[in-house]
């Protein structure tokens, strides 16, 4: 065996202290520094080495001598006697060296905090704060939102970590949003599916988790996995956590369920899109409807407990709040009744569901003397019993979907024309069109960014037009693109002939929808903004998830524009509580509406009004909708 040596013990000695940080290595440079002044000061005591006219000296005295010289080594430029000179020569020589070192080992520890800093490892304190793990695109959206949202809160708090520099988040942040009102962000690089990396963000004191995961990878996994850390983690509190998360695909839906249980809301972002796709592209404006519950610019929906109208109907109640729209109610063990019928009783404990500007405005009006004008309603039904035509121009797994709601919507006999620049299998043909009832689907393999294809489509001879990406068979951009081309051959053929199109877009990047531009309330893009919108409302209520379930459902209560004529004449002035009586008497709810005359003014929602103060004076005419909650 080789001999380890003196010199190697004390090498291995030294590179063991040179490794403990910077603490250790000043600890170990005060001790050599406190060290050389005791030893100096020992020296000048003991053989009395004193400078030229001072008889003696104490060990204290000597000691502060020999500190000053290595702390100014100018003090010895008067000394005399060439032992004391001596001495504190080699103190000063000391002092020099230590210093010096010291001097070093302090930049360096500053340097390597300040890196340490901006890797963003330390430990966040806060409490009731929003937290975000993972990094998206869709952070850019749901960002703003929080920020609306947490406009009357004090001091409100977003917390994100993502596997990104942290200099890199702040400086996109600052970039994209440079105003964040009253609210601090704050961001911490880790990753999201790490528990101890987790444990940086603090998520025992998080209000509410929302899960993002980036666009390139297997989201599904990573979501799991990331809500897997979180439910699993050894320091995990005792309450349940309020995380929302994105899944992609129906198969992953039920694992990912399992692994959250009730602390979970799961958003089924093909499922949720491709139903709301399939009811906008019906009505006209729905989609602004939609888009105005969804963010919180405007009108929003709340619950609350509210004591004064515990004992009365359902009916009843919406007539009680002059500033917001009641929609239905939450029962005390949690479940959500949207247009109930209206002699329903609300008991003690129960909540109302409503739309209104904001959780503080969701008050009960003192005032019971409604002036209702019963001359002023009508209550005859358009008959809607007729088939639709509808054109989809590209192909998804959305696609599937879409089709199976549509045939709930429609009347017998109504006919779908599916054009697509790649071959749609046999088989899965087959699967799509498998138990339809009342929807009849062609299948047309062609490319649809070619203008002599739209133009042999005779599209302004259908209802509706679906726009759909090919996100399979292309690359995001490469998909998105081609979506562009084809929708600027459907406006054009709409300005050349002065058609009346009604489109309905899929856009896959939400730069890409706001390089497309929204021209009219019926040239609609849906894209992954709407799930970003979808996530943060869920995020500050998770009950709000069941609210939106059942109004992208075909069974049960939907949100539906109907012509106004059918609920109160038209052509004089009257309040919006007319309006909710008329729909009560057909067991619907009204909540606004939309005047025909501004469809085309972007300024004014495209005539769409939700939650309209009820005393406000209307004149409504035969163009105009009545915005209601009905089953049909």
């Amino acid at each position: 065996m080789k001999r380890i040596t003196l010199r190697q013990k004390l090498r291995y000695s030294f590179d063991n202290i040179m490794s403990k940080g910077t603490i250790a290595l000043i600890s170990w440079l005060g001790i050599i520094f406190a060290s050389i002044i005791i030893l100096a000061a020992l020296v000048l005591y003991v053989f009395q080495i004193t400078p030229e006219g001072m008889e003696e000296i104490g060990f204290l005295d000597a000691s502060w001598r020999s500190l000053m010289r290595t702390l100014d080594p100018g003090t010895m430029g008067g000394d005399e006697g060439w032992g004391f000179r001596f001495v504190a020569f080699a103190v000063t020589l000391s002092g020099i060296f230590i210093l010096s070192v010291l001097i070093g080992i302090l930049n360096n520890g500053i340097e390597s905090k300040l890196i340490q800093l901006r890797k963003g490892r330390s430990f966040v304190i806060e409490k009731n704060h929003t937290l975000i793990l993972g990094w998206s695109s869709k952070i850019f959206t749901i960002i703003p939102e929080l920020l609306t949202a947490n406009e009357n809160q004090s001091k409100p708090v977003i917390v994100i970590l993502a596997e990104k520099d942290k200099a890199d988040m702040d400086d996109e942040i600052r970039e994209r949003i440079p105003d964040t009102k009253n609210t601090r962000i704050i961001c911490r690089s880790g990753n999201p599916n790490d528990m101890s990396d987790i444990g940086i963000v603090n998520p025992q004191d998080a209000k509410s988790i929302i899960v993002l995961t980036d666009e390139t990878t297997n989201t599904d996994s990573q979501t799991i996995k990331a809500i897997l850390a979180l439910t699993n983690h050894p320091e995990r509190r005792e309450h349940p956590y309020h995380i929302v998360a994105e899944i992609k695909k129906r198969s992953n839906y039920e694992i990912a369920k399992m692994v959250g249980k009730d602390e979970t809301e799961l958003i089924l972002s093909d499922d949720i899109i491709s139903r709301i796709m399939t009811q906008t592209s019906r009505q006209s404006g729905l989609s602004i409807v939609y888009t105005e519950l969804m963010d919180f610019e405007g009108a929003e929906i709340y619950f609350k407990e509210e004591p004064g109208v515990a004992g009365n109907t359902y009916g009843d109640s919406l007539f009680r709040y002059k500033d917001s729209a009641v929609i239905g109610l939450q029962k005390a063990g949690g479940e959500v009744l949207i247009n109930p019928p209206s002699e329903h009783v609300i008991e003690k404990g129960d909540k109302i569901i409503a739309i209104t500007e904001d959780d503080d405005t969701l008050v009960l009006d003192s005032a019971r003397d409604y002036k209702i004008n019963t001359a002023a309603i009508v209550n005859s039904e358009q008959d809607f019993n007729k088939p639709e035509s509808t054109l989809m121009l590209g192909w998804n797994l959305r696609a599937k979907i879409i089709i199976k709601e549509m045939d709930n919507y429609v009347f017998k006999e109504s006919v779908m024309k599916v054009v697509s620049s790649f071959d749609i299998p046999e088989a899965e043909r087959t699967e799509v069109t498998s138990g339809l009832e009342n929807l009849s689907v062609e299948f047309i393999i062609a490319d649809t960014t070619k203008k002599s294809v739209i133009d042999h489509l005779n599209v302004a001879s259908y209802d509706h037009i679906l726009l759909l990406c090919y996100k399979e068979k292309l690359k995001l951009q490469e998909a998105d693109s081609h979506t562009l081309v084809t929708l600027l051959h459907l406006r054009r053929i709409s300005d050349e002939t002065g058609a009346h199109l009604s489109i309905i877009s899929e856009m896959l990047d939400i730069k890409n929808r706001e390089l497309a531009e929204v021209t009219k309330a019926d040239d609609f893009i849906v894209s992954d903004k709407l799930i970003s919108l979808l996530m943060t409302q869920v995020s500050e209520n998770k009950h709000l998830m069941r609210v939106f379930e059942i109004l992208l459902n075909s069974e049960g209560s939907e949100i539906y524009l109907k012509p106004v004529k059918n609920y109160v004449k038209t052509g004089i002035p009257l309040d919006f509580y007319t309006v909710i009586e008329s729909a009560g008497q057909k067991s619907e709810t009204a909540i606004g509406y939309r005047i025909a005359s501004e469809a085309f003014n972007s300024r004014k929602a495209y005539g769409v009004k939700v939650n309209p103060v009820k005393t406000d004076i209307v004149t409504f005419s035969d163009a105009d909708r009545i915005i209601v909650l009905a089953e049909n």
